[in-house]
């Protein structure tokens, strides 16, 4: 038999596509020719089979042999065909039966001694060989785990070609070394959720009403104040509020961190929401993907259904911050490159923490401010206008009072948590049939026609958006979050008061009753942090 056919995945983002992957041994001089576009790394798998079929005690032919990769239009990219070119090759000089490679998706990197190495998305790969409706794979033994959490597929996990041949023989599986786990670019610790709890943080009401309203409408946070004021542990505690995801959901999640390589060899299904906390130096490629040849996944599909984490954010690059206003509305991001365009999902919630200025203390009560106002200005700009704008709630977060008791110890995560579940089982049940799962996610016509506020708090907002306070996509983003407040109260609908406080939230003002506010116009009602830190300058100079 000089023709064979085995089948493998290529990954175009997170969408796989099956290959088609086919050896003919011809007459001629040996040579072994390799189409059907692939990269510089698959290329090289002519000589990395070579050398494990003659290592795996098995004859290399030794004539004109055509590997081919169909489709041909598509790009192929990586080394995780090597074990199914090596099986094709095999099968066409009648080393073993062709007929089952038909059967059985084949995915893996041969090493030269012939033991198979673990590739990045195995996972993905095998949904994708799933949905195509095959029953079996093979797969490095090292990336058994995350292709066994696919129901429905049978896994092979191997160590060696060796034991691949004997399972398409049909033979007896010969015992190989345990393979040795590869080195990791990417650290781990990067979906690790810290072990922390809300009891911790001691006062701070008005932020933990931030978090729990972030936590239970999926929507986007901004915290600002002075350097220990306790910013970074309230962000640290919002993913404790959130619920395990979805079956669906975590599997998508599990997809994208294979493809990303932060699943282990002994990976589970990731059943929490991700927190991903990248550095305020992250370049751009590694926020929103990219990479030579075939995009990955950056930082912000990492934290797909999860919690997207820039601490001192004014300090991140204004163009690289400013790349998030697209995913923050979509919920994916598109990677172009000019062999394909790659998509990953990034339905993430945003949180921001940064100082109000260089020196920290622009706009607090106890705290003397030495930057120019020129300096503030600048420092405060490097968050555009577009991003805040995206942002559902901005708050300011100050020291705690002094004089805290042991009568004032505040909720725990479980507490708080119990809430936000309920919250999100209501909104839930009021999106059932619809494709949004989270208030956050409703677009703003749909709620406006669908789910509309009382008049009372419709007439609110809209002297808010008459005098410039609100812009369009604010109108709607209060609106949301009022249903949100509504939910974690257990109300059918929000009131004038919770549409107030919603309002409150977005805009940074201190949450104080709807009774005890007064007709806020012009510049009274524009509550930015630009207007406190230049009163709080000018009060603190001696002259």
């Amino acid at each position: 038999m000089a023709l064979a056919h085995a089948w493998s995945v290529a990954l175009v983002g997170l969408e796989g596509h099956l290959v088609e992957v086919e050896a003919d041994i011809a007459q001629g001089l040996p040579k072994t020719t390799l189409i059907g576009l692939p990269d510089a790394s698959l290329n090289e798998a002519r000589d990395r089979v070579r050398a494990a079929v003659a290592n795996s005690q098995e004859k290399f032919p030794d004539r004109k042999v055509t590997i081919g990769l169909s489709p041909a239009t598509l790009p192929k990219t990586g080394s995780h065909y090597d074990v199914a070119i090596a099986c094709a090759l095999l099968a066409a000089g009648g080393v073993v039966d062709g007929r089952h490679l038909r059967e059985v998706v084949v995915i893996g990197e041969l090493g030269l001694d012939g033991r198979i190495r673990e590739v990045r998305g195995a996972l993905a790969m095998t949904l994708a060989a799933s949905r195509s409706g095959f029953e079996r794979i093979i797969v490095p033994e090292m990336n058994a785990g995350e292709a066994r959490l696919v129901p429905g597929i049978e896994v092979y996990g191997m160590r060696s070609l060796r034991q691949v041949l004997a399972l398409l023989r049909g033979d007896e599986i010969p015992d190989e070394t345990p393979p040795r786990a590869e080195p990791r670019l990417v650290s781990e610790s990067l979906t690790r959720l810290p072990e922390v709890d809300l009891d911790d943080v001691l006062g701070q009401h008005e932020g933990r009403r931030a978090i729990e309203a972030a936590a239970a409408g999926g929507h986007h946070l901004y915290l600002h104040g002075p350097p220990g004021s306790g910013k970074t542990m309230l962000a640290e505690r919002l993913a404790g509020l959130m619920p395990d995801l979805s079956t669906d959901d975590s599997l998508e999640v599990s997809a994208v961190h294979s493809l990303a390589g932060l699943l282990t060899s002994d990976a589970e299904l990731v059943v929490r929401p991700p927190f991903i906390a990248p550095h305020h130096t992250a370049s751009l490629p590694s926020l929103i993907g990219g990479g030579s040849g075939m995009p990955r996944p950056g930082a912000i599909s990492c934290a797909h259904r999860g919690i997207l984490f820039i601490d001192e954010a004014p300090e991140m690059h204004p163009l690289t911050l400013d790349t998030l206003r697209q995913p923050l509305e979509s919920g994916f991001i598109e990677v172009h490159r000019a062999a394909a365009v790659a998509k990953f999902p990034a339905r993430f919630l945003l949180v921001l923490a940064a100082n109000p200025c260089p020196c920290g203390q622009a706009g607090t009560p106890y705290g003397i401010c030495t930057c120019t106002p020129q300096i503030l200005n600048r420092y405060q700009q490097r968050i555009s206008g577009p991003i805040k704008d995206r942002i559902d709630i901005q708050r300011q977060i100050l020291p705690a009072s002094r004089g805290l008791t042991d009568d004032e110890k505040p909720e725990s995560t479980a507490e708080v948590a119990a809430r936000v579940s309920a919250a999100r089982d209501r909104q839930a049940f009021r999106y059932r049939d619809t494709p949004w799962v989270l208030n956050s996610e409703v677009p703003g016509p749909v709620l406006r026609r669908e789910y509309p506020l009382d008049d009372l708090s419709q007439k609110t907002l809209e002297s808010h958006y008459a005098d410039g306070v609100l812009t369009a996509r604010g109108f709607d983003r209060v609106a949301r979050l009022a249903w949100t407040l509504a939910d974690l109260e257990g109300l059918a609908g929000p009131t004038r008061e919770l549409t107030h406080q919603a309002f409150q939230l977005r805009s940074g003002a201190a949450l104080t009753p709807l009774d005890d506010t007064r007709p806020i116009r012009d510049r009274e009602l524009r509550l930015s942090t630009t207007n406190d830190a230049q009163t709080s300058k000018e009060s603190d100079r001696p002259w």
